[in-house]
């Protein structure tokens, strides 16, 4: 019974150290040192976008019918260009 046990708790902590490992965008979010690195690039990446050109489109409302409201957004887009 005892070697049983051992074997059912060591599962136990196995799964634990498992779980305590942490993924490496999580681990980076944590970790402040890494933190810096990725608002760096996240800068860089938002720095290479043309936000002077940028349009909202709104999606369609929950009880709107999705594909009459594409048609009416594609019909706007080609009277403006």
């Amino acid at each position: 019974g005892s070697f049983g046990l051992r074997e059912f708790t060591q599962i136990r902590y196995d799964a634990q150290k498992f779980k305590r490992k942490l993924d490496p965008s999580l681990e980076a979010k944590v970790n402040v040192e890494k933190q810096a690195v990725i608002l760096e690039e996240e800068y860089e990446k938002m720095k290479q976008l043309n936000l002077l050109e940028w349009k909202n489109i709104r999606g369609p409302r929950p009880w709107e019918d999705s594909r009459e409201y594409q048609e009416q957004q594609r019909a706007r887009l080609n009277k403006t260009e």
